[in-house]
């Protein structure tokens, strides 16, 4: 998991950075609210923002406004660091968009437990969004099947997007995930293979 510290402290960003670092954590850094934005950014985003209240320029609570107003297809887990403790500045920290709140000077194992939560937190959304990208995925599936099927009268294939003819049990397995297993109806038992069963033991009688 990739966090992004926003610590204007040098010395504070760089305990936190080793700290993480040696909790197994990928970290990035960024030492104001323009160049924390830009991390944010970034192609390969962090997943978790450890995010300092008071820095030049933007401070911690315009970013994360600014964070929770760009779209995103899973939301980053925001934990804000700050010296105010107050109920009221609690409340600002998590109505600006923060999920988590710490107050500076914090205990490692404090900050430890909220990270792991943050964590198991990001963990659920992804399966979430995975779960949600397999059922449209079967929901297209399932329009795709109800729409009108070309199927030729004589073989009975069912011709596709690409004009390609296919026989019914491929184009449905392709397309629905299901899968055949072939059987003899009674009516086709009576009408084929009875008849052919017949005429062979017709055939092999005389030899006999």
């Amino acid at each position: 998991m990739k966090i992004l510290v926003a610590e204007d402290d040098a010395v504070s960003c760089r305990a936190l950075e080793a700290t993480l670092k040696r909790w197994g954590y990928e970290v990035v850094t960024a030492a104001d609210g323009a160049a924390t934005w830009d991390a944010f950014q970034a192609e390969a985003g962090p997943d978790l923002v450890l995010l300092d209240w008071m820095m030049p320029g933007m401070d911690g609570l315009e970013v994360c406004h600014k964070i929770r107003a760009r779209p995103q297809t899973l939301p980053t887990y925001v934990i804000l660091l700050t010296a105010r403790g107050g109920r009221e500045d609690v409340v600002r920290g998590l109505e600006a968009g923060a999920d988590d709140y710490i107050t500076k000077p914090f205990d490692p194992k404090e900050l430890h437990a909220r990270v792991r939560v943050g964590q198991r937190i990001i963990e659920l959304q992804r399966s979430l969004a995975e779960r949600v990208r397999q059922l449209e995925e079967a929901l297209a599936r399932v329009k795709q099947l109800q729409g009108l099927l070309p199927i030729c009268s004589y073989c009975k294939r069912i011709r596709d997007d690409q004009n390609y003819w296919q026989q019914v049990e491929s184009y449905l397995s392709e397309h629905s995930g299901v899968q055949f297993s072939h059987g003899i109806c009674p009516e086709c038992y009576e009408k084929f293979v009875k008849h052919d069963l017949e005429k062979l033991q017709r055939e092999v009688e005389p030899t006999q």
